[in-house]
Protein backbone atom coordinates (compact mmCIF):
# COMPACT_ATOMS: atom_id res chain seq x y z
CA UNK A 1 0.00 0.00 0.00
CA UNK A 2 1.03 3.98 -0.70
CA UNK A 3 -0.58 5.94 0.49
CA UNK A 4 -0.64 9.45 -2.40
CA UNK A 5 -0.19 12.93 -1.87
CA UNK A 6 -2.48 15.41 -4.01
CA UNK A 7 -1.86 16.76 -6.90
CA UNK A 8 -3.50 19.31 -9.31
CA UNK A 9 -6.88 19.18 -10.55
CA UNK A 10 -5.58 19.48 -14.14
CA UNK A 11 -3.06 16.67 -13.83
CA UNK A 12 -6.14 14.24 -12.32
CA UNK A 13 -8.52 15.65 -15.04
CA UNK A 14 -6.41 14.89 -17.98
CA UNK A 15 -5.58 11.45 -16.68
CA UNK A 16 -8.62 10.36 -15.48
CA UNK A 17 -10.11 11.90 -19.36
CA UNK A 18 -7.36 9.68 -20.94
CA UNK A 19 -8.37 6.66 -19.06
CA UNK A 20 -12.11 7.77 -19.85
CA UNK A 21 -11.17 6.31 -23.11
CA UNK A 22 -9.40 3.28 -22.30
CA UNK A 23 -13.13 2.45 -20.51
CA UNK A 24 -15.10 2.74 -23.76
CA UNK A 25 -12.81 0.20 -25.78
CA UNK A 26 -13.19 -2.10 -22.53
CA UNK A 27 -16.80 -2.62 -23.89
CA UNK A 28 -16.22 -4.00 -27.16
CA UNK A 29 -14.88 -7.56 -28.00
CA UNK A 30 -12.22 -7.73 -30.82
CA UNK A 31 -12.01 -11.46 -32.41
CA UNK A 32 -14.64 -12.89 -30.23
CA UNK A 33 -11.91 -11.77 -27.12
CA UNK A 34 -13.20 -9.67 -23.83
CA UNK A 35 -11.38 -7.30 -22.44
CA UNK A 36 -11.51 -6.01 -18.53
CA UNK A 37 -9.55 -3.47 -16.94
CA UNK A 38 -8.28 -3.87 -13.84
CA UNK A 39 -6.90 -0.72 -11.70
CA UNK A 40 -3.85 -1.24 -9.94
CA UNK A 41 -2.54 0.84 -7.06
CA UNK A 42 -0.08 -1.03 -6.14
CA UNK A 43 2.48 0.34 -8.39
CA UNK A 44 5.87 -1.74 -6.53
CA UNK A 45 4.60 -5.19 -7.40
CA UNK A 46 3.09 -4.17 -11.52
CA UNK A 47 5.58 -6.32 -12.79
CA UNK A 48 4.32 -9.45 -10.81
CA UNK A 49 0.45 -8.74 -11.35
CA UNK A 50 1.17 -8.33 -15.22
CA UNK A 51 2.82 -11.81 -14.82
CA UNK A 52 -0.62 -13.13 -13.16
CA UNK A 53 -2.88 -11.70 -15.76
CA UNK A 54 -0.64 -13.21 -18.44
CA UNK A 55 -1.29 -16.24 -16.58
CA UNK A 56 -4.48 -16.01 -16.74
CA UNK A 57 -4.92 -15.17 -20.07
CA UNK A 58 -3.63 -18.54 -20.90
CA UNK A 59 -6.05 -20.41 -19.02
CA UNK A 60 -8.73 -18.09 -20.18
CA UNK A 61 -8.10 -17.43 -23.79
CA UNK A 62 -10.83 -15.22 -24.31
CA UNK A 63 -10.32 -12.65 -22.05
CA UNK A 64 -7.94 -9.86 -21.95
CA UNK A 65 -6.87 -8.11 -18.68
CA UNK A 66 -5.63 -4.87 -19.47
CA UNK A 67 -3.55 -3.59 -16.11
CA UNK A 68 -3.68 0.21 -15.69
CA UNK A 69 -1.18 1.85 -14.00
CA UNK A 70 -1.00 5.56 -13.86
CA UNK A 71 0.50 8.16 -11.38
CA UNK A 72 -1.19 9.28 -8.56
CA UNK A 73 -3.80 6.16 -8.85
CA UNK A 74 -5.90 7.35 -5.82
CA UNK A 75 -6.62 10.86 -6.84
CA UNK A 76 -7.18 9.43 -10.63
CA UNK A 77 -9.83 6.18 -9.00
CA UNK A 78 -11.54 9.58 -7.23
CA UNK A 79 -12.07 11.55 -10.85
CA UNK A 80 -12.95 8.22 -12.64
CA UNK A 81 -15.28 7.19 -9.94
CA UNK A 82 -17.23 10.78 -9.54
CA UNK A 83 -17.28 10.69 -13.69
CA UNK A 84 -18.71 7.08 -13.31
CA UNK A 85 -16.03 5.47 -15.43
CA UNK A 86 -15.57 2.68 -13.25
CA UNK A 87 -12.92 -0.02 -14.25
CA UNK A 88 -14.22 -3.48 -14.08
CA UNK A 89 -12.04 -4.49 -11.57
CA UNK A 90 -10.57 -2.36 -8.70
CA UNK A 91 -7.53 -2.63 -6.32
CA UNK A 92 -9.11 -0.35 -3.27
CA UNK A 93 -8.04 -0.06 0.44
CA UNK A 94 -11.39 -1.12 2.43
CA UNK A 95 -10.72 0.32 5.18
CA UNK A 96 -10.71 3.48 3.34
CA UNK A 97 -13.86 6.27 4.03
CA UNK A 98 -13.93 6.89 0.03
CA UNK A 99 -14.68 2.80 -0.31
CA UNK A 100 -17.32 2.86 2.36
CA UNK A 101 -19.14 5.89 0.52
CA UNK A 102 -18.79 4.58 -2.77
CA UNK A 103 -19.91 0.70 -1.71
CA UNK A 104 -23.09 2.21 0.27
CA UNK A 105 -23.65 4.10 -3.29
CA UNK A 106 -23.77 0.89 -4.57
CA UNK A 107 -20.87 1.47 -7.60
CA UNK A 108 -19.75 -2.49 -6.19
CA UNK A 109 -20.73 -5.58 -6.71
CA UNK A 110 -22.14 -7.28 -3.61
CA UNK A 111 -20.13 -10.75 -3.49
CA UNK A 112 -21.71 -12.40 -0.25
CA UNK A 113 -22.69 -15.25 -2.41
CA UNK A 114 -19.51 -15.99 -4.12
CA UNK A 115 -17.91 -19.00 -3.31
CA UNK A 116 -14.18 -18.16 -4.09
CA UNK A 117 -14.86 -16.04 -0.79
CA UNK A 118 -14.30 -19.53 1.58
CA UNK A 119 -10.74 -19.72 0.08
CA UNK A 120 -9.87 -16.38 2.77
CA UNK A 121 -9.29 -17.43 5.98
CA UNK A 122 -10.17 -15.70 9.30
CA UNK A 123 -13.57 -14.35 8.13
CA UNK A 124 -10.65 -11.50 7.03
CA UNK A 125 -13.40 -9.95 4.12
CA UNK A 126 -16.38 -10.27 6.66
CA UNK A 127 -14.22 -8.19 8.43
CA UNK A 128 -14.92 -5.03 6.22
CA UNK A 129 -17.94 -5.38 5.54
CA UNK A 130 -20.65 -3.02 4.60
CA UNK A 131 -24.15 -3.24 6.13
CA UNK A 132 -23.77 -7.42 6.43
CA UNK A 133 -22.54 -6.64 2.42
CA UNK A 134 -19.00 -7.64 1.10
CA UNK A 135 -17.86 -5.76 -1.81
CA UNK A 136 -14.45 -6.65 -1.49
CA UNK A 137 -11.53 -9.34 -1.31
CA UNK A 138 -8.78 -8.60 0.66
CA UNK A 139 -5.75 -11.07 -0.63
CA UNK A 140 -3.72 -9.80 1.42
CA UNK A 141 -2.66 -7.16 4.43
CA UNK A 142 -0.19 -4.71 5.06
CA UNK A 143 1.73 -4.52 8.51
CA UNK A 144 3.49 -0.94 9.37
CA UNK A 145 6.70 -0.89 11.74
CA UNK A 146 10.54 -0.46 11.22
CA UNK A 147 12.84 -2.13 8.80
CA UNK A 148 16.38 -2.04 9.91
CA UNK A 149 19.90 -3.12 9.08
CA UNK A 150 20.34 -6.36 10.19
CA UNK A 151 23.86 -7.29 8.85
CA UNK A 152 24.96 -3.68 11.01
CA UNK A 153 23.08 -4.30 14.18
CA UNK A 154 24.96 -7.66 14.78
CA UNK A 155 28.64 -5.69 13.76
CA UNK A 156 27.72 -3.03 16.37
CA UNK A 157 26.51 -5.04 19.11
CA UNK A 158 22.67 -3.87 18.82
CA UNK A 159 19.47 -5.99 19.42
CA UNK A 160 15.71 -4.63 18.13
CA UNK A 161 14.14 -3.32 21.19
CA UNK A 162 11.12 -4.88 22.94
CA UNK A 163 10.01 -1.54 24.89
CA UNK A 164 10.20 1.82 24.55
CA UNK A 165 12.72 2.73 26.80
CA UNK A 166 14.92 0.21 25.02
CA UNK A 167 14.13 1.85 21.41
CA UNK A 168 15.39 4.92 23.09
CA UNK A 169 18.51 3.52 24.23
CA UNK A 170 18.89 2.08 20.94
CA UNK A 171 18.96 5.31 19.46
CA UNK A 172 21.47 7.09 21.96
CA UNK A 173 23.75 4.05 21.49
CA UNK A 174 23.31 4.31 17.39
CA UNK A 175 24.71 7.94 17.51
CA UNK A 176 27.28 7.12 20.04
CA UNK A 177 28.68 4.47 17.38
CA UNK A 178 28.45 7.18 14.71
CA UNK A 179 26.02 5.90 12.51
CA UNK A 180 22.51 7.41 11.86
CA UNK A 181 19.54 5.51 13.28
CA UNK A 182 16.77 7.24 11.04
CA UNK A 183 15.91 7.03 6.95
CA UNK A 184 13.03 9.75 6.58
CA UNK A 185 10.68 10.79 3.97
CA UNK A 186 9.89 14.58 5.06
CA UNK A 187 8.20 15.08 1.77
CA UNK A 188 6.04 12.22 1.80
CA UNK A 189 3.63 12.58 5.30
CA UNK A 190 2.33 9.32 4.68
CA UNK A 191 5.68 7.53 4.99
CA UNK A 192 5.13 8.39 8.97
CA UNK A 193 1.20 7.52 9.27
CA UNK A 194 2.00 4.11 10.85
CA UNK A 195 4.75 5.61 13.23
CA UNK A 196 2.07 8.06 14.17
CA UNK A 197 -0.87 6.56 14.85
CA UNK A 198 1.39 3.62 16.48
CA UNK A 199 2.75 5.78 18.97
CA UNK A 200 -0.86 6.92 19.86
CA UNK A 201 -2.34 3.68 19.86
CA UNK A 202 0.87 1.85 22.28
CA UNK A 203 0.01 5.07 24.62
CA UNK A 204 -3.17 4.63 24.63
CA UNK A 205 -3.59 1.00 24.99
CA UNK A 206 -4.98 0.50 21.24
CA UNK A 207 -6.84 2.01 18.02
CA UNK A 208 -9.86 1.99 19.60
CA UNK A 209 -8.53 4.19 22.84
CA UNK A 210 -6.14 6.47 19.90
CA UNK A 211 -9.26 7.12 17.92
CA UNK A 212 -10.83 8.15 21.71
CA UNK A 213 -8.41 10.60 22.12
CA UNK A 214 -8.41 12.14 18.17
CA UNK A 215 -11.50 11.81 16.64
CA UNK A 216 -14.45 10.46 19.32
CA UNK A 217 -13.01 13.35 21.57
CA UNK A 218 -15.19 16.41 22.62
CA UNK A 219 -14.24 19.49 20.35
CA UNK A 220 -10.76 21.30 20.68
CA UNK A 221 -10.81 18.11 23.27
CA UNK A 222 -7.04 17.11 22.47
CA UNK A 223 -4.67 19.50 25.12
CA UNK A 224 -0.97 19.71 24.78
CA UNK A 225 -1.29 18.73 29.04
CA UNK A 226 -2.52 15.90 28.71
CA UNK A 227 -0.53 12.51 29.75
CA UNK A 228 -1.33 10.72 26.06
CA UNK A 229 -0.24 13.84 24.21
CA UNK A 230 3.14 14.71 26.53
CA UNK A 231 3.91 10.56 25.59
CA UNK A 232 2.99 11.49 21.82
CA UNK A 233 5.91 14.74 22.13
CA UNK A 234 8.61 12.21 23.34
CA UNK A 235 7.63 9.42 20.65
CA UNK A 236 7.74 11.71 17.59
CA UNK A 237 11.61 13.70 19.37
CA UNK A 238 12.95 10.52 19.70
CA UNK A 239 12.39 11.40 15.63
CA UNK A 240 14.05 14.61 16.10
CA UNK A 241 16.97 13.65 17.88
CA UNK A 242 20.34 15.69 16.75
CA UNK A 243 21.38 13.13 13.69
CA UNK A 244 19.14 10.86 14.30
CA UNK A 245 17.70 11.59 10.60
CA UNK A 246 19.93 11.52 7.83
CA UNK A 247 21.05 14.42 6.22
CA UNK A 248 18.66 16.47 4.15
CA UNK A 249 15.76 14.26 5.25
CA UNK A 250 13.48 17.59 4.77
CA UNK A 251 13.89 17.24 1.37
CA UNK A 252 14.05 13.54 1.14
CA UNK A 253 10.82 11.21 -0.84
CA UNK A 254 10.46 7.99 -0.21
CA UNK A 255 12.24 6.88 -2.66
CA UNK A 256 15.29 9.03 -1.05
CA UNK A 257 14.75 7.52 2.24
CA UNK A 258 14.57 3.64 0.75
CA UNK A 259 17.88 4.82 -1.08
CA UNK A 260 19.61 6.55 2.12
CA UNK A 261 18.21 3.20 4.00
CA UNK A 262 18.93 0.35 1.20
CA UNK A 263 22.54 2.06 1.15
CA UNK A 264 23.15 1.82 4.88
CA UNK A 265 23.27 5.66 5.44
CA UNK A 266 21.03 4.98 8.25
CA UNK A 267 20.56 1.73 10.23
CA UNK A 268 16.62 2.07 10.41
CA UNK A 269 13.76 2.74 8.44
CA UNK A 270 9.94 3.09 9.30
CA UNK A 271 8.02 2.32 6.66
CA UNK A 272 5.44 -0.37 5.73
CA UNK A 273 5.53 -3.86 3.92
CA UNK A 274 4.86 -2.55 0.86
CA UNK A 275 8.12 -1.22 0.71
CA UNK A 276 10.30 -4.27 0.79
CA UNK A 277 10.10 -4.93 -3.39
CA UNK A 278 11.18 -1.35 -3.44
CA UNK A 279 14.15 -2.14 -0.98
CA UNK A 280 15.02 -5.05 -2.91
CA UNK A 281 15.04 -3.36 -6.23
CA UNK A 282 18.62 -1.13 -4.73
CA UNK A 283 19.87 -5.12 -3.95
CA UNK A 284 21.15 -4.11 -0.29
CA UNK A 285 24.32 -5.77 0.83
CA UNK A 286 23.16 -6.65 3.95
CA UNK A 287 20.26 -8.75 6.17
CA UNK A 288 17.00 -6.88 6.35
CA UNK A 289 15.02 -7.23 9.47
CA UNK A 290 12.05 -6.13 10.90
CA UNK A 291 10.45 -5.12 14.70
CA UNK A 292 7.02 -3.65 15.63
CA UNK A 293 6.36 -0.12 17.21
CA UNK A 294 6.93 -0.98 21.01
CA UNK A 295 5.36 -0.29 23.92
CA UNK A 296 5.95 0.55 27.66
CA UNK A 297 6.15 -3.26 28.15
CA UNK A 298 7.17 -5.68 26.32
CA UNK A 299 4.90 -8.22 24.58
CA UNK A 300 2.47 -5.41 23.98
CA UNK A 301 3.77 -3.97 20.98
CA UNK A 302 1.90 -3.19 17.88
CA UNK A 303 2.01 -3.23 14.19
CA UNK A 304 -0.79 -1.34 11.89
CA UNK A 305 -2.50 -1.89 8.81
CA UNK A 306 -5.57 -3.42 6.61
CA UNK A 307 -6.03 -4.98 3.46
CA UNK A 308 -4.10 -4.15 0.57
CA UNK A 309 -4.11 -6.23 -2.50
CA UNK A 310 -7.43 -5.79 -2.09
CA UNK A 311 -10.25 -6.10 -5.02
CA UNK A 312 -13.69 -5.12 -6.09
CA UNK A 313 -15.89 -5.40 -9.04
CA UNK A 314 -17.82 -2.70 -10.78
CA UNK A 315 -21.56 -2.86 -10.08
CA UNK A 316 -21.70 -1.19 -13.54
CA UNK A 317 -19.42 -3.66 -15.68
CA UNK A 318 -20.66 -5.15 -18.83
CA UNK A 319 -18.15 -8.00 -18.22
CA UNK A 320 -18.85 -9.03 -14.91
CA UNK A 321 -18.81 -12.89 -15.48
CA UNK A 322 -15.20 -12.26 -17.20
CA UNK A 323 -14.34 -9.80 -13.90
CA UNK A 324 -15.74 -12.26 -11.51
CA UNK A 325 -13.14 -15.26 -13.28
CA UNK A 326 -10.17 -12.92 -12.93
CA UNK A 327 -10.61 -12.42 -9.19
CA UNK A 328 -11.84 -15.89 -8.44
CA UNK A 329 -8.07 -16.53 -10.45
CA UNK A 330 -6.18 -14.58 -7.24
CA UNK A 331 -8.26 -16.44 -4.59
CA UNK A 332 -6.31 -19.53 -5.42
CA UNK A 333 -3.22 -20.32 -3.56
CA UNK A 334 -1.14 -21.04 -6.63
CA UNK A 335 -1.68 -17.23 -8.14
CA UNK A 336 -1.58 -16.03 -4.26
CA UNK A 337 1.95 -18.14 -3.60
CA UNK A 338 3.26 -16.56 -6.92
CA UNK A 339 2.89 -12.97 -5.49
CA UNK A 340 3.41 -13.44 -1.87
CA UNK A 341 6.95 -15.13 -2.92
CA UNK A 342 7.37 -11.44 -4.38
CA UNK A 343 5.79 -9.40 -2.12
CA UNK A 344 6.16 -11.18 1.12
CA UNK A 345 3.48 -9.31 3.07
CA UNK A 346 0.85 -11.60 5.10
CA UNK A 347 -1.60 -13.31 2.45
CA UNK A 348 -5.35 -14.18 3.91
CA UNK A 349 -5.76 -16.38 1.13
CA UNK A 350 -5.87 -20.10 2.70
CA UNK A 351 -2.90 -22.57 1.17
CA UNK A 352 -0.46 -20.01 0.18
CA UNK A 353 3.14 -21.28 2.04
CA UNK A 354 4.75 -18.63 3.72
CA UNK A 355 8.43 -18.58 5.19
CA UNK A 356 7.35 -17.65 8.47
CA UNK A 357 10.76 -16.56 10.58
CA UNK A 358 12.86 -16.66 7.36
CA UNK A 359 11.27 -13.84 6.38
CA UNK A 360 12.83 -9.96 6.44
CA UNK A 361 9.02 -9.29 7.48
CA UNK A 362 8.97 -12.11 10.35
CA UNK A 363 9.38 -9.48 13.20
CA UNK A 364 5.70 -8.11 11.66
CA UNK A 365 3.66 -10.88 10.01
CA UNK A 366 3.62 -12.44 13.38
CA UNK A 367 1.32 -10.12 14.73
CA UNK A 368 -0.50 -10.30 11.30
CA UNK A 369 -4.52 -11.01 12.06
CA UNK A 370 -3.62 -10.79 15.64
CA UNK A 371 -5.40 -8.74 18.31
CA UNK A 372 -1.67 -6.67 18.06
CA UNK A 373 -2.60 -6.17 14.13
CA UNK A 374 -4.95 -2.96 14.61
CA UNK A 375 -6.45 -1.55 11.49
CA UNK A 376 -5.42 2.02 10.39
CA UNK A 377 -7.40 4.83 12.43
CA UNK A 378 -8.53 6.38 9.10
CA UNK A 379 -11.09 3.86 9.06
CA UNK A 380 -12.93 6.31 11.38
CA UNK A 381 -11.98 9.61 9.62
CA UNK A 382 -13.34 11.64 6.63
CA UNK A 383 -10.10 12.18 5.38
CA UNK A 384 -6.78 11.98 6.54
CA UNK A 385 -4.05 14.09 4.45
CA UNK A 386 -3.95 16.84 7.02
CA UNK A 387 -2.80 14.27 9.86
CA UNK A 388 0.61 13.47 7.72
CA UNK A 389 0.84 17.29 7.57
CA UNK A 390 1.23 17.80 10.95
CA UNK A 391 3.33 14.54 11.60
CA UNK A 392 6.08 16.00 9.68
CA UNK A 393 5.36 19.88 10.66
CA UNK A 394 6.16 18.67 14.52
CA UNK A 395 9.26 16.80 13.00
CA UNK A 396 10.46 19.79 11.22
CA UNK A 397 9.51 22.75 14.01
CA UNK A 398 9.30 20.54 17.68
CA UNK A 399 6.13 23.09 18.26
CA UNK A 400 3.84 21.33 20.91
CA UNK A 401 1.19 23.45 20.77
CA UNK A 402 1.25 23.57 17.08
CA UNK A 403 0.84 19.62 16.80
CA UNK A 404 -2.04 20.08 19.60
CA UNK A 405 -3.78 22.84 17.12
CA UNK A 406 -3.28 21.16 13.92
CA UNK A 407 -4.65 17.97 14.85
CA UNK A 408 -7.73 19.58 17.00
CA UNK A 409 -8.11 21.95 13.72
CA UNK A 410 -8.13 18.60 11.71
CA UNK A 411 -10.02 16.41 13.85
CA UNK A 412 -12.67 18.92 14.67
CA UNK A 413 -15.02 19.07 12.11
CA UNK A 414 -15.68 15.14 12.34
CA UNK A 415 -17.21 15.55 15.86
CA UNK A 416 -20.25 16.49 14.88
CA UNK A 417 -21.71 13.26 16.12
CA UNK A 418 -19.52 13.35 19.41
CA UNK A 419 -21.60 13.89 22.50
CA UNK A 420 -20.92 17.37 24.04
Amino acid sequence: MKWVKKIGLGLVLSASLALVGCGQQNQTSQNGVETIEYFNQKKEMSKTLKEIAADFEKENPKIHVKVVDVPNPGDVLKTRMLAGDIPDVVNLYPQNIDFQEWAKAGYFEDLNQKSYLKRIKNNYAEKFAINDKIYNVPLSANVYGFYYNKTAFKKLGLTPPKTWAEFEQLVTTIKAKKQTAFAIAGTEGWTLNGYHQLALATITGGGKQANQLLRFSKVNGISAKSKAMQADFNRLDLLRRPGAMQKNWQGAGYNDAVVAFAKGNALIMPNGSWALPVIKQQEPKFEIGTFAFPAAEAGKELTVGSADLAMSISAKSKHKKAANKFVEYFTRATTMQKYYDVDGSPVAVKGVKTKKDATELAGLTRLAFTKRHMVWLAQDWTSENDFFTATTNYLSTGNKQELVRDLNTFFNPMKADVKK
